[in-house]
């Protein structure tokens, strides 16, 4: 595990901070401090580290109470200290070390006069340095006493005199103190601007304090802003790491190069503005061509830096100015894997990558993704996005750990998520859901990882089935993938299948060729003539399906040891190759086959018919019945090894017993027969009546009883049940298991065809391969439509289909539900809102005048608040007014929302009105004119009647 370095190590906060490090240094590191990478130059690096705690001990050069400490360990230096306080220097003349102790005191504590004295009076030496080497002219400048450093210059103290560890002259203190009557001072006297430089100059100590004034004038003097020597501190460096945008924008006027490097880490200044959260410093470096993906000595860039760091106005900043989003740093990790941290804007850094397009798919080194950080860390919100984003849930590690497997250990929150965006995918046209127009499309795409030209489509379904989440399947939309895959790759298994009948037939015809026939000794027995083609075609399949499994094997080793029906093709292959012996094929005389081989060809031919048995069940039409067998079959066994003590005990009880009988005569064979008899065949006449007498009756026949009951009755019959049992929960749970074989099946053929054994395989038999096993490649893509109440559409089978129209008349329903269920709170909102604000003035009526008046009230700008009901003071009068009239706003704008509905309604009422007048107007035209047409009807029948009357007596008449 310890190759395996997991990306959580960015997780776990820990701050770097030094035993003796400040107290609000460490509340400076604390708001930044992200995880333990800040160790090895990650998020606050060591050199950040190292500019923040000397800024925080640069902002006072010297405490006072520090040179008191260091004076005090002079000799006689509380006696001069309290000479300089009392101003009496008569005693000084005796000795010329106390003269230049008491300029030094004076320095710090003294006065200009006092200076001024023991200069002139007593010849001090101006250039006197207590234990460290700091002079008084240091004190001064550190103290920003510009008369007494006057004073001192003029009897010439050295303005460049380092002190003893050479860290300091009087122009650093000068600008460490944001002196500028001192730094000009010593300009004037030809103080040295750019000493120091190497290390750290005074321009350093004036950006490390904010002193720009001082900068400034450093600059016009002639500081130079860069170091000579690479990899050292810039004051650009300075002021980025503390964030003085304008210290910066002064270093940038000034040409300040923002490539220069420094320490160790090799950071440049917008890698220490980009981890620091400092946006106006980043942007004013990025907009004098800073490189916006420069990278330390780790490869990080400040994207990276600012990302670990949660500098979420940084990073939007930098992707602003192109950012490389997927560049990665060290093992391989990219800017959406540094921004997955325990802060609180770890979501918003993720949304800006995800936005600019970072690959949420990205494996580092170890092949861990963002989705398995995210995941491993509990963060459900990242996951969550990463997954709407179109994050791989089926990745894996090194390990062979999918995400999944992760989602479901540490955010299992996650899955009814992925639930409803399953549910999501399934849509219905605006058509009624009744309607035989009525189209419902499913999409795939989500089912379907987007590398799944290199992987297969199925990865998702067997990463469910892995992590015990198999229910899955039983949604529409997998249940219809799986159908829609099956028919795909149903035409690579029959091929198989196929093969392996055609194998079992051929082998099945030597074996009773060869093997059945019997051959007395002495006579000629030889084989039939096809017998040696039958071999050497049985030989020819076996050495394919020997290269078949060595190509499965080679494929994937840790998923084929996992099925047992691999093992039990190794035995068919090898008890195949001893069974055809070539001597056989190529003499055929029969007496020449060894006693060991029928041993072998009685074992391997119930192998063979075993294995087409297994390999036929793997259809979904007949797998349940196949996993009946094989569930009762190993509960059998397991019950067998249960209860083995109890037939072992009647066995040897049996063979003490009956010493005589053929059966019980050796040992071994007495278990065969005892679970022989288990069975129901206990012989018993045979036993005690005939041809063997029984030496002792008695205890044969209590024991011979005792195995009935005990065996016959009560095991057997608990082995039927235990039986039916098994066979009642696979039938209950036959749809589910159907749908798990068949995933696994799929998944298993698919994965060959993206074999690396394949690579040198003809390019185009591996394409066409591909084409007619993806969906994606099929005539519907990754989406599926169907008509679900037209009865032409037979693209699925009926049950799946009612599945799919359940789920989405349910889901239609529900949002009906919601919608009415919110249109009516809103109309009782308004309601309520309406008859409050008709209830005001009444109200208003009959409370008693505020204590504070009220401007402009009226009826219309007033609003009961419950505030009005607390006891009104001078502090929350005017809060309460404020709130009055906000309310009074509001209500009034609802009641013209809520006006504007009751017109509508009002307007729809009278339409429906006009309408039906029309229609009831419609209704009594189309009645009269019925009634007329029939009166018309009946007045013509009548005229046809009397008229045919009237021809009759006329023909009569004629006649």
């Amino acid at each position: 595990m310890e190759n395996v370095r997991f990306s959580i190590i960015e997780n776990d906060l820990k701050w770097n901070s030094e035993s003796d490090q400040a107290a609000d240094v460490d509340l400076l590191l604390d708001k930044r401090s992200i995880s333990s990478e800040a160790n090895s130059a990650g998020v606050f690096s060591d050199e950040a580290h190292e500019i923040f705690a000397r800024q925080q001990q640069n902002q006072i050069l010297w405490e006072l109470e520090e040179i008191e400490e260091t004076l005090s360990a002079t000799p006689r230096a509380k006696h001069v200290l309290d000479m300089v306080r009392s101003g009496c220097f008569l005693e000084l003349m005796a000795d010329s070390s106390d003269c230049s102790l008491a300029l030094i005191c004076c320095s710090v504590f003294g006065s200009v006069e006092n200076i001024q004295y023991l200069l002139s009076h007593y010849n001090a030496d101006p250039n006197a340095a207590d234990s460290r080497g700091r002079t008084p002219l240091h004190f001064a400048c550190c103290r920003a006493n510009a008369p007494i450093a006057k004073v001192l210059l003029d009897h010439g103290s050295d303005p460049n005199r380092w002190d003893a560890k050479k860290e300091v002259t009087s122009l650093h203190c000068a600008a460490s103190s944001k002196s500028v009557e001192c730094i000009l001072l010593l300009l004037r006297r030809k103080a040295s601007i750019n000493i120091g430089i190497e290390k750290r100059s005074a321009l350093h100590y004036a950006i490390d304090v904010n002193a720009v004034e001082c900068a400034e004038i450093l600059l016009k003097y002639g500081a130079d802003p860069n170091t000579p020597q690479v990899y050292t501190e810039t004051p650009l460096h300075t002021a980025s790491a503390a964030g003085f945008a304008k210290c910066v924008q002064l270093l940038l006027d000034h040409n300040a190069d923002v490539r220069s490097q420094f320490g160790e880490g090799k950071v440049t200044a917008l890698h220490l503005a980009a981890e620091n959260d400092y946006v106006e410093c980043a942007r004013l470096l990025l907009e004098h061509h800073a490189e916006v993906d420069c990278r330390n000595a780790s490869h990080q860039t400040p994207l990276h830096l600012a990302c670990l760091s949660q500098s979420i106005g940084t990073v939007d900043l930098l992707i602003s100015y192109g950012a490389n989003v997927n560049a990665v740093y060290r093992d391989g990790r990219t800017a959406l894997h540094a921004a997955i941290v325990k802060q609180s804007r770890c979501l918003d850094c993720c949304n800006a990558l995800l936005k600019a397009g970072a690959d949420v798919n990205k494996a580092d080194n170890y092949g861990y993704t963002p989705l398995h950080i995210a995941a491993l860390n509990e963060f459900s919100s990242c996951v969550y996005t990463f997954i709407e984003h179109g994050a791989d849930i089926t990745a894996r590690t090194d390990g062979h750990v999918s995400a999944l497997s992760f989602i479901v250990r540490r955010t299992p929150e996650i899955i009814p998520k992925l639930m409803q965006k399953l549910d999501r995918s399934i849509k219905a046209n605006d058509h009624e859901i009744g309607d035989v127009d009525c189209q419902i499309k499913l999409d795939f795409r989500l089912l379907v990882p987007s590398s799944s030209m290199e992987r297969g489509e199925t990865e998702l379904l067997l990463s469910l089935i892995e992590v015990g989440q198999k229910r899955i399947l039983m949604h529409p939309l997998c249940e219809t993938f799986l159908f829609l895959k099956w028919r795909r790759i149903r035409k690579f298994f029959l091929m198989s299948l196929a093969y392996h009948t055609l194998f079992v037939l051929l082998f099945t015809l030597y074996v009773i060729r060869v093997f059945v026939r019997c051959c007395k000794e002495g006579e000629e027995c030889l084989a039939p003539g096809y017998v040696s083609t039958i071999g050497y075609l049985v030989i020819i399949l076996n050495l394919i399906l020997l290269g078949k499994e060595v190509f499965q094997m080679a494929h994937g080793l840790h998923g084929y040891a996992k099925y047992w029906e691999n093992w039990l093709q190794w035995t068919i292959v090898f008890g195949v190759l001893l069974c055809v012996s070539p001597k056989i094929l190529q003499t055929g005389d029969l007496l020449a086959v060894p006693v060991w081989q029928h041993h072998v060809a009685a074992v391997v031919i119930l192998l063979v018919w075993l294995e087409l048995m297994m390999l036929v069940g793997r259809f979904p039409i007949f797998g349940v019945y196949v996993q009946m067998f094989t569930k009762v079959a190993v509960n059998f066994g397991k019950f067998l090894l249960a209860y083995i003590c109890l037939l072992v005990a009647f066995g040897l009880s049996f063979a003490v017993l009956f010493n005589d009988y053929p059966a019980f005569e050796n040992i071994p064979w007495t278990f065969l027969k005892s679970i022989t008899m288990m069975s129901g065949e206990l012989e018993f006449e045979d036993i005690f009546y005939g041809d063997y007498a029984v030496k002792f009756p008695v205890t044969a026949h209590i024991i011979f009883l005792s195995f009935v009951l005990l065996v016959t009755v009560i095991l057997t019959n608990l082995m039927v049940g235990l039986a039916v049992s098994d066979i009642q929960g696979l039938q209950v749970s036959a749809t589910l298991d159907r749908l798990v074989r068949q995933a696994e099946l799929v998944s298993r053929l698919e994965s060959l065809f993206f074999s690396r054994l394949l690579r040198s395989a003809p390019t185009n038999l591996i394409q066409l391969c591909k084409r007619s096993a993806l969906l994606r490649t099929s005539r519907d893509k990754l989406q599926f439509t169907i008509r679900p109440n037209d009865p032409r559409d037979n693209q699925l089978p009926e049950d799946i289909k009612v599945n799919i129209y359940k789920l989405v008349a349910e889901r239609r329903d529900r949002n009906q539900s919601l919608r009415r269920r919110q249109f009516e709170n809103n109309y009782n909102f308004f309601s309520r809102s309406l008859q409050r604000q008709q209830e005001l003035p009444q109200r208003e009526s009959l409370q008693p005048e505020p204590m504070f008046p009220v401007p402009n009230k009226t009826p219309q700008n007033l609003f009961h608040m419950h505030e009005l009901l607390r006891p009104r003071s001078a502090t929350n009068v005017p809060q309460q007014l404020r709130q009055e009239q906000e309310g009074a706003v509001q209500l009034k704008n609802q009641a013209n929302v809520l006006s504007a509905v009751q017109a509508e309604v009002q307007a729809i009422k009278t339409q429906l009105g006009e309408l039906v007048a029309k229609f009831e107007r419609f209704s009594e035209n189309a009645t009269r004119k019925l009634n007329y047409s029939a009166d018309e009807l009946c007045r013509l029948r009548h005229q046809q009647q009397g008229q045919s009357s009237s021809n009759h007596h006329t023909h009569r008449h004629h006649r």
